[in-house]
């Protein structure tokens, strides 16, 4: 993962520099700039950014070697990327690409080109269709520029305008990874480019190639390949019995998950509470034979602490427990603010742990963690889906999918933040187009057991006590982050206290 910016102006040089050293937590193993048609590339601080009136920038964070240095360019099409492209080998062979490395995303670029002939826009429209990954990416030739994020909203894009920069008519115009890199250069109103919609031109145009039109495609298919196995055909008429089906095959999709989001590593963390989600990707990132460390955070008498710790003996594999006292909340608070730009209590709560995660991570050495993130908007995992489910029945499914489609604001952009302030990559597995279509065609009752069922995820309770994860694991409660933690209590706590409001990096977000 990476930090990208763009900018379009009069004589914005300076102020892209601005914008890349406030995104430097995202990436410290280089810069690249293309500004007034020209490339360049070095340690920031020390680097000649050429005067334009247009220019891209990227950070580059190294995670297995095979990164190149950004901005890439190919013909007339310059792209700056952020992210990861899981099936680009795959693309390389299947449509006999030529690079110079084994980046994914010259990949991108070489997709593009290949598709290219005169309009960016539909060059767009066609390469997205055939990515597979967690994405951010603008491109430019010359004439258009194009922004685009992934389907599901992983990876963050922010863009704005100042209508009346150098007076009349006279715009600023920028995109940044983060809202802060636009806040540094005076853009104060600062809108996120939403998953499924690409910034051309900086006009936000909604694509076809979108979140909707993937899952429409995928339930075609399934539908199509179910009533096709002749060992499937005999329970057809019997709804219950094709569960041993739907079952097998969202445990093949979450290993492949898995799978593509390890390729290339051989240490990995995970972010553990000891609940079902991570537990699964702990047991499975195990089994591949990647070197695996477990992550919890919290108070030390908290129901997480406890119980994480003991998980990880059962499985036989080191975790590093963070003990959080209140001086520790105190502390940290500016800075897991200044990370996820807004004052929200409960974002607040969540994003703490996840803050203290990744910064032990660092320490270890690690850049790359996973998390559970999604599979309780997937599998029906809050108390509230249970209620949903008493009154609404198998139409519950619809505030799931709701909720799916607002996870980037929700909660992806906040994990995104957090793990990057201190140069980890988070990956989410659950989020896989193909985890989240099978899970999204899995019926209800798969996932609620009656309308008493106090644990829910119950499909994919059975899923991981098929993979072997201990019994203790596969029956534990949810409880959401902050509160399995205990942070949630010391964080309000904290903020009780008046002289803490008074500190400048916390009054800028309250």
């Amino acid at each position: 993962m990476c930090a990208i910016a763009g900018i379009q102006g009069e004589e914005i040089s300076n102020q892209l520099r601005e914008m890349l050293e406030t995104l430097k937590h995202r990436g410290e193993d280089g810069s690249g700039v293309f500004s007034g048609d020209k490339l360049s590339y070095g340690a920031l601080d020390e680097m000649e950014i050429p005067r334009g009136n247009f220019a891209l920038g990227h950070n580059l964070l190294s995670i297995v070697g095979r990164e190149v240095v950004q901005p890439l360019a190919d013909g007339k099409l310059v792209l700056v990327c952020n992210g990861e492209i899981y099936n680009f080998r795959e693309l390389k062979r299947d449509f006999h690409l030529q690079t110079n490395s084994d980046s994914d995303c010259e990949v991108i670029l070489a997709l593009i080109k290949k598709f290219y002939t005169g309009s960016l826009r539909e060059a767009l429209k066609e390469t997205i269709k055939y990515l597979e990954g967690d994405y951010a990416f603008a491109v430019y030739d010359g004439v258009d520029l194009a922004v685009i994020r992934d389907p599901v909203g992983v990876k963050p894009v922010y863009y704005g305008i100042d209508q009346n920069r150098y007076g009349i008519d006279q715009k600023l115009q920028a995109f940044a990874s983060e809202r802060k890199a636009l806040w540094k250069i005076g853009i104060q109103e600062v809108e996120t480019l939403k998953p499924g919609y690409m910034l051309y031109n900086w006009e936000m145009e909604e694509l076809e190639e979108n979140f909707k039109a993937i899952a429409e495609r995928f339930n075609t298919k399934f539908n199509q390949d179910l009533r096709g196995k002749t060992d499937v055909k005999p329970y057809l008429k019997d709804k219950t019995a094709i569960k041993p089906y739907l079952k097998n095959q969202l445990e093949t999709r979450l290993i492949d998950s898995v799978k593509k989001r390890l390729r290339g590593l051989s240490r990995v963390g995970v972010m553990f509470s000891g609940g079902i989600d991570s537990t699964i990707l702990a047991h499975l990132s195990r089994e591949m034979g990647v070197e695996t460390i477990l992550y919890t955070v919290g108070r030390e008498d908290s129901a997480d602490f406890k119980f994480a710790h003991k998980s990880a003996e059962d499985m036989g594999l080191p975790i590093r427990l963070g003990k959080v006292t209140m001086d520790d909340v105190r502390d940290y608070l500016p800075r897991v603010l200044n990370a996820i730009e807004e004052f929200n209590l409960m974002k607040l709560g969540v994003a703490m742990p996840a803050y203290l995660a990744a910064e032990m991570a660092r320490e270890d050495g690690i850049k790359v963690m996973l998390s559970g993130q999604g599979a309780d908007e997937l599998f029906a995992g809050y108390h509230r889906y249970l209620k949903f489910y008493q009154e609404q029945g198998e139409e519950a499914q619809k505030n799931l999918n709701t909720d799916i489609n607002n996870l980037y604001q929700v909660n992806l952009q906040r994990d995104d933040a957090v793990t990057m302030a201190s140069g980890v990559e988070l990956r989410v597995p659950y989020l896989d187009l193909d985890v989240i279509n099978m899970a999204m065609n899995i019926p209800m009752e798969y996932k609620i057991k009656g309308e008493d069922d106090q644990l829910r995820k119950c499909i994919l309770r059975e899923v991981a006590r098929d993979l072997g994860v201990p019994e203790e694991n596969v029956k534990r409660p949810k409880k959401a982050a902050q509160y399995g933690s205990g942070i949630d209590k010391m964080l309000r706590r904290v903020l009780k206290d008046e002289d803490i409001l008074k500190n400048e990096d916390i009054k800028f977000y309250i």
